[in-house]
């Protein structure tokens, strides 16, 4: 894998490659990983595996034509004849009145910031290895657990370059340190899993190993004896670890592109109040250390703190250049860069702004409810708000949790959800999308 700086010079030569081929204007982008785990189960070692790839990805634009290439060989005479195919690639597309590279005055300037996402730390096989005994052991201590699917310890690090033919040029990197463990309670066909994990950019900002294997032991044990929950109307409680997957809803249906396609169930409400006037939500790609920090977006334009909900109201849509230029507006920093093709659209490092009752508090009033904390299946409509996923969790009995319900679906609608949230002052920030324990009343429960 190429450091940041050798890949912002591959991406270079082969932007000047694709100008010496005929293209009017290109861009360029280099991403490198490598990574390195061992699980282990029942204290013995399962699996050590190690892996690196690399991959150079060109745009290229002839008049309003496009055609995207990508090559893992980054030798000069396979570059050449990259650039070369993307050319003529591009003058048989179709036109695109709305294609092309971001605006050159919209364009981020170095030096860019410092987010200390590369942790310089090491860790060999054999520590990784001690890393997966230790949670693994601490989750098999647990009375009630009787069995495990293993520990798992990781490291690994990705570089990322992007170069466009209109003058802009960066790149950064950085680790990631992972860590989890599964944990099996109960015999026979009263058997329960459950999880616990984590992920952060340096080895010192990891939560204690017999910390973490314990909470996944307890959280199997306690799901032991699931019960059945009666159908109908009635409140449900999202635990953090699956709550953020109500607010990924929310980016996906603000994208520019989903706007421009008119697919997306918060169509004609930018501006509009559609959470309480308590809930706020930010998107911060400088976060220091964040999991999804970037100095940079996928076109080379500056990225920046935004609210993405304020005091309830949408404001406005998530945008790379073509997205904006087809709404008439202008790019907001969140274009990504996947593998080839022109960029998509995503968030960074969300929160959602904690409540200020306690989960007790949330709750207290509840008679009759559910607590969910795990989801299953993805039976969310993008384009309408319609919203059905089968889930398990607890039931909660005059505002106290009670014992664990499974096989159960909660239902509604996105819009009616979003507007009927209220949350907790438990904030969670370890994930890319953060938030604390949520409250939505009114779902629908088919149980039995």
């Amino acid at each position: 894998m190429l450091s940041p700086t050798a890949a912002q010079d591959r991406a270079a030569a082969l932007i000047d490659f694709a100008r010496a081929a005929g293209a009017d204007a290109a861009d360029a982008v280099y991403s490198g990983s490598s990574s390195e785990s061992v699980s282990v189960r029942l204290g013995a070692l399962e699996d050590v595996e190690r892996s690196e790839s690399e991959h150079l990805d060109l745009r290229v634009f002839v008049g309003r034509r496009s055609a995207s290439i990508g090559s893992s060989d980054l030798s000069d005479a396979a570059l050449k004849e990259l650039a070369a195919r993307a050319v003529d690639m591009a003058r048989a597309a179709p036109e695109d009145q709305y294609a092309g590279l971001a605006d050159a005055a919209l364009l981020a300037k170095g030096p860019f910031p410092d987010l200390d996402s590369l942790d310089p730390a090491e860790l060999s096989p054999a520590q990784l290895r001690e890393r997966a005994l230790e949670i693994e052991d601490a989750a098999r201590a647990v009375a009630g657990v009787t069995n495990s699917e293993g520990g798992h310890a990781s490291l690994s690090q990705r570089n990322f370059a992007l170069v466009t033919s209109h003058g802009f040029a960066g790149s950064f990197g950085g680790t990631m340190h992972g860590i989890s463990a599964t944990a099996i309670a109960g015999e026979g066909g009263n058997m329960q899993r459950d999880y616990a994990w984590r992920m952060a950019r340096h080895l010192a900002d990891m939560p204690g190993l017999e910390e973490l294997g314990r909470l996944a032991g307890e959280r199997a044990v306690r799901r032991l004896d699931p019960g059945r929950v009666k159908s109908g109307p009635m409140p449900v409680v999202f635990d953090p670890r699956v709550g953020g997957t109500l607010i990924s809803h929310l980016s996906g249906a603000i994208s520019g592109n989903a706007i421009a396609r008119r697919s997306s169930f918060l169509l004609e409400m930018a501006g509009e109040q559609v959470f309480a006037p308590s809930i706020t939500i930010h998107d911060d790609p400088l976060l220091v250390r964040g999991l999804s920090s970037r100095p940079f977006d996928g076109e080379g334009l500056a990225t920046a703190p935004r609210a993405l909900v304020e005091a309830g109201r949408l404001t406005g849509w998530l945008m790379d250049s073509a997205a904006a230029r087809q709404l008439g507006a202008a790019p907001t920093g969140h274009a990504v860069r996947g593998a080839g093709g022109s960029p998509g659209v995503s968030t960074s490092n969300v929160q959602l702004a904690p409540g200020s009752a306690t989960v007790a508090e949330l709750i207290a009033d509840i008679e009759e409810g559910v607590f969910v904390n795990e989801l299953i299946g993805h039976g969310v409509n993008g384009v309408t708000g319609d919203y059905s996923r089968g889930a398990s969790g607890y039931r909660i009995v005059r505002g106290e949790i009670a014992g664990p319900v499974a096989e159960f679906t909660v239902a509604g609608n996105l819009i009616d959800m979003f507007a009927r949230m209220s949350v907790a002052n438990d904030l969670e920030w370890h994930r890319t999308i953060n938030v604390p324990t949520l409250r939505i009343d009114g779902m629908t429960i088919a149980g039995d």
